[in-house]
Parts: C-alpha cells; structure tokens; sequence
C-alpha cells in the first residue's frame, strides 16, 4: 500500500483505473471503517482510503484536539483490508492560504446535528466535495450511521452534477449493539455501559412500530424513556424521512429514527429504520 500526501501525486497513482472506490475516514480506524475497504475491495479495481482529520467540521476546539489520531496503526489497517493508497494529506493541502471557498447544502444542514453544530455540515460538505474533486473516483463508500451526513452528501452530489455513485453500508455495531464509532475510545468503562442505552432505546422503539404503533411522539419517548434509565439525556431524537430529514408526526412510510446524546463528555450519534 502507497502512502501519498499530495494532489498530484495521488492523481498520478489513481489515473488509468477503470472504477476506482474511495473510503473518506478522519482516522482511528474500527471494524466500520474497515467493512467499507473491504466492501470497496470486493467491486472496485482500486481502493483508496483518505485520511484527513477535518478542522473545518470541528464546533469545539478541545474536541478536535482530543480527536484520536494515529496513522501507522490506520495504515496497518488499511493495508490489512484490503487499500491500494492511503491518501493522507496535510492541512495546508486541503487549506491552502488564501482558501476561502465554501460548499453548503440548504435546509437540509440547518436541522437536527446541523442545529446542534452550527457549520459542522458546511465543513463537511467542503471537504468531501474538494476529496471527490482531487480523486475523482467511480464510487464512494460512506456508513449509515452518519445518516444526516450521507443525505447531505448525496445530495451535493446530485446538485453539483458530481460523477461519483455513493454507497452507503450498513451500521456495524458491538455484540452489544453500540454503533462503532472513533469517539467510542473517548468513554469510560463506566459511560461505555451507559451507552448501551442508545441501541436499546432505538431497538425498543423499531418494536413498537412492528407492533403497530405509527405515532412518532411516542417512539420519540420510548427511546427517551430509555436514555433516562442510563441517566442520559438526549441532544435530539426524532423520526424523520431518510432522504430530507424532515420530522414524521405518523410513521406511514419507511422512516429513520435519529439520535444524538452525550454520554459523559463524549457526544454520540445512532439511528434505526422503521418500516410500517
């Protein structure tokens, strides 16, 4: 596997693949990450994984700096599943001075994570639009748990006429249901029992609605109800429509429950599908 920090260069490296997959990672890599190279392994001719901790989509600056970051291990990890190239540019590559351009998605990144972080999603959408630019791959391997993320960027793609398929894989999660995330290492032993709640108050909620409950109020409170018990209380939670995000008051169609909460000091997001 190719260790590549300039534009240039990883241009050179990707050119003349026929289907090129791409895996946008900030690092500290986990079994979720790795499900997408591999995923990305199985139908592309080239797999690249970018590396990049992006300062840009941070609100809090103790949070960026507390964010993990170690690149041999990702490296090692990355080769192991199955990369061609780790793509790991610097700040000052993807930020040059001067830069002063933004990519932004309208009302969709002003609700729920968007409201809780204001420019978070401005950030992302910059980022990812100027990764699928500098690479330019066929495809492009996401995870559903950043549900909100995916939409946003799906629908840049489709706005901005960007040629690159979006894959979105399922969540993966521990044998105790909570969804992987980088932030996970953060918890305590302590908050990291607590944050089983997130899983079983959406696993609660997806049961009432194959029991026939349709009103989004109280699948909303079942799973608040179980984030109470863990002593947790939630940012938001809310049944939304998985393309728009907008809030469902009656779950007629396939619908995404949504959640962030912080737990201790570390702030988690989840999400379940509904289907009446």
């Amino acid at each position: 596997m190719k260790i590549i920090d300039q534009v240039a260069a990883v241009r050179a490296a990707v050119a003349g693949s026929p289907r090129v997959g791409l895996v946008p990672t900030m690092g500290a890599l986990h079994e979720g990450h790795l499900s997408l190279i591999r995923a990305a392994r199985r139908s592309c001719d080239l797999v690249v994984v970018w590396l990049f901790v992006n300062p840009t989509q941070f609100n809090d600056a103790a949070d960026l700096d507390a964010y993990p970051r170690d690149q041999e291990r990702d490296a090692a990890l990355a080769a192991d599943a199955g990369a061609d190239i780790l793509f790991a540019p610097g700040v000052e590559t993807v930020y040059p001075a001067g830069f002063a351009s933004t990519v932004s998605v309208a009302g969709l990144s002003e609700i729920l994570e968007g409201a809780h972080r204001p420019g978070h999603f401005a950030g992302v959408t910059t980022v990812v639009a100027k990764m699928l630019n500098m690479l330019r791959p066929q495809v492009a391997f996401f995870g559903a748990k950043d549900a909100q993320q995916v939409a946003l960027i799906r629908r840049m793609v489709t706005d901005l006429n960007i040629d690159t398929e979006i894959e979105v894989l399922p969540i993966v999660r521990e044998s105790d249901g909570l969804a992987l995330s980088s932030r996970n290492v953060l918890l305590t032993a302590q908050d990291r029992q607590r944050a089983t709640a997130l899983f079983r108050g959406l696993s609660a909620a997806r049961q009432r609605v194959v029991d026939g409950e349709r009103d989004a109020a109280v699948l909303t409170g079942v799973v608040a109800a179980a984030l109470a018990q863990a002593n947790i209380t939630a940012d938001y939670v809310s049944v939304v429509d998985p393309a728009t995000f907008e809030p469902i008051k009656t779950v007629t169609e396939p619908a995404l429950i949504a959640l962030a909460a912080r737990v201790g000091s570390t702030r988690l997001i989840d999400n379940i599908e509904v289907t009446p």
